[in-house]
């Protein structure tokens, strides 16, 4: 039996990770190969067939301050990481995003277990703001090869010395497999004259309390200014649900939350409100008109504004790929109630403003590679062994 390590974090990176192991999984059958997945994932993983040591998609932030109430959890996370390389060394390790856990993980694999690869599938997007060349270089030195899933991410670290290859992006697969729009809605129960918008509003315990509030408010002064509005919000982690519906009640929203299937909320919607992340993405993919928005706390933004001098063109997946404005950022102050909800009638109201974010979204596609990344990708890795 051969054994793959996977690392990653977050409910984004339980996605990636789940598309990845079942691509493996079905490649190694295929193969005649006998293979144990073991990771530090999530319940996506798990359904897709890993042995998850630890959940760590439940273990997310972004900010610095944010950062320091998982410090304790990242460290038991890195400790058990530790002690399973050590007791069972794996043929291959696969990391994924997670750039503080992995970092640790593979400069101690590197060190301890040299004769085993270490493959970056979904490299931290050191690419696109590089805060310092430390993380950089350890990436470079500890990992045999990266799989990139965009040119300029490729480019990056191979002008750094990586061996580094483009190999597309995975969301192009996962769209591939969901509802077109019409059976969407037709399982939801959405009428055709009626205008559905996702709210998306929260991965991670600290957007419930910096971005939430926000779209939840915008949502209530667009339900006074429009009939026939509903809002669905796909659930991104059961233990949100209470809180969730608690808030729905506060702003008496006329909206559903939807537990199973949720992705037929993306596939279905007129409109997202959305956190920025991976989501914004995948809503591009699906030719949904978006409002994005990024929060953190005052003390963080005060420290990347100041201390890091923090400063990347955008926020926004979309964005950055394309390096123009195709979808609405609205970032920190910016990211208030009546703004989001203009832009959000904006988008809902003007045909013109509609079509021309879709009409960049197709171009934005092309930068994306081609179907069947993740087969590529496993392909690759079962190789190795």
């Amino acid at each position: 039996m051969k054994t793959i390590f996977i690392s990653t974090g977050e409910v984004s990176g339980d996605l990636q990770g789940a598309l990845l192991v079942t691509a493996l999984k079905q490649l190694s059958v295929a193969a005649g190969i006998d293979l144990n997945i073991v990771a530090l994932g999530g319940s996506k993983m798990a359904a897709a067939g890993a042995t998850i040591l630890i959940d760590t998609a439940v273990i997310s932030a972004m900010g610095f301050w944010e950062s320091l109430l998982y410090a304790r959890s990242s460290s038991q996370v890195r400790s058990i990481a530790k002690q399973y390389l050590q007791t069972t060394p794996p043929d291959i390790i696969i990391l994924i995003d997670y750039i503080a856990t992995n970092i640790h993980i593979g400069n101690y694999a590197h060190t301890e277990l040299p004769k085993v690869p270490i493959f970056y599938y979904i490299a931290p997007q050191e690419w696109v703001w590089s805060l310092g060349h430390k993380n950089t270089q350890a990436i470079v030195k500890f990992t045999d090869e990266i799989f990139a899933i965009f040119p300029g991410e490729a480019s990056y670290f191979a002008e750094r010395g990586a061996k580094a290859k483009f190999i597309g992006h995975p969301l192009v697969d996962r769209v591939a497999t969901l509802s077109n729009r019409q059976t969407a809605r037709d399982r939801l129960g959405i009428t055709h004259d009626e205008i559905a918008i996702a709210l998306i509003p929260a991965s991670r315990k600290q957007e419930l309390i910096y971005i939430l509030p926000a779209i939840f408010e915008a949502a209530g002064q667009i339900q006074s200014q429009l009939a026939n509005i509903r809002f669905w919000i796909p659930l991104s982690r059961p233990d949100f649900q209470a809180e969730i519906e608690r808030q729905i009640k506060v702003y008496q929203l006329n909206a559903t939350l939807v537990s199973e299937n949720a992705d037929l909320v993306l596939c279905a919607a007129d409109l997202a409100i959305t956190k920025c992340g991976t989501v914004s993405l995948e809503l591009a993919l699906l030719n949904i008109p978006q409002v994005t928005i990024y929060r953190v706390s005052n003390v963080t933004a005060w420290i990347a504004k100041n201390v890091l001098k923090f400063s990347i063109p955008y926020m926004s997946t979309p964005n950055l790929i394309a390096m123009k404005a195709i979808v609405p950022e609205l970032m920190q102050d910016e990211a208030n109630p009546e703004r989001i909800a203009a832009e959000s009638l904006e988008l809902i109201l003007n045909r013109e403003r509609r079509d021309r974010m879709l009409v960049d979204y197709r171009q934005m596609r092309t930068a994306l590679g081609e179907t069947g990344v993740c087969d590529r990708v496993a392909q690759e890795i079962l190789a190795k062994i």
